[in-house]
């Protein structure tokens, strides 16, 4: 299995993942051009996606998702309260798939599990992707840690989490006091620090790679983000995964998620 983060903010986030001949998107926070601009950057076209997914409803997961489902034939696969929420945004699709929250889709080959997360949305869910011998777990915009997350999660050979903010900064920055509280609440973003305890949590020996994604740009810092997940892991880490901070103005290359079964 192979991905890329082909960007990961408050301006846009979507996530590439192939394997074999079926590939899919997670999220298409972004405009069609640029959708298909990101795509082209790393030698991928969306004429050749099979699905996309959409953990929730907000502007930055869901700008493009409607106009390349229509004009590439990308059937788009969300929950009821996703949809409801992001009718009027996402305007006709090519076809809408449902899913319930919690449960297995399969696409081609692919098995697509989402559960669920704590944010200010209808339901907001991530997603673990896997393809019977390797996984890879997608899990932003949480405000919380839950038991449920771990459980999905564990195992996964590759990550993308959340490292949103650093409290300091936004205490000092210059969101208003109402917009504070909401990316502090269980229902806005996860610290640096509760992120880098997850993947303390999360950890294990076949782990190969970890994008730490949705930073604030105003609230956060790539090193602060860094230094918090090396601290949690101590003595741990020493270089048996990959650990890199995703862009949100550039895509990465494609990553590779090796089996080693």
């Amino acid at each position: 299995m192979r991905f890329s983060v082909l960007g990961s903010g408050s301006k846009g986030n979507s996530v590439y993942i192939e394997s074999g001949t079926t590939a899919i998107l997670l999220d298409a926070g972004f405009s069609g051009k640029e959708m298909a601009a990101r795509l082209q950057s790393i030698g991928r076209r969306l004429e050749d996606v099979n699905a996309l997914f959409i953990t929730h409803e907000h502007q930055d997961h869901i700008q493009g998702a409607g106009v390349i489902s229509r004009r590439y034939q990308i059937p788009v696969y969300s929950n009821y309260g996703t949809m409801k929420g992001g009718e009027e945004r996402l305007g006709r699709l090519y076809r809408h798939v449902e899913f319930e929250t919690g449960t297995t889709t399969e696409v081609q080959g692919l098995q697509i599990r989402s559960f669920a997360l704590s944010h200010d949305t209808a339901d907001p869910v991530g997603f673990v992707v896997g393809n019977e011998r390797v996984s890879l777990g997608y899990c932003t915009d949480t405000g919380k840690v839950s038991a449920l997350m771990r459980q999905r999660l564990k195992g996964c050979e590759g990550l993308v989490l959340e490292f949103n903010h650093d409290p300091q900064m936004l205490k000092d920055g210059p969101y208003p006091l109402a917009l504070q509280q909401r990316v502090r609440s269980d229902h806005g973003h996860l610290a640096n620090a509760a992120a880098a305890d997850f993947l303390q949590f999360l950890f294990h020996e076949r782990l190969q790679w970890v994008m730490m994604a949705h930073l604030s740009e105003t609230n956060n810092h790539p090193d602060l983000a860094i230094q918090s997940a090396l601290s949690a892991l101590d003595n741990g880490y020493d270089g048996l995964f990959q650990l890199r901070v995703a862009s949100q103005m550039l895509a990465t290359e494609m990553l590779q998620l090796e089996s080693y079964s």
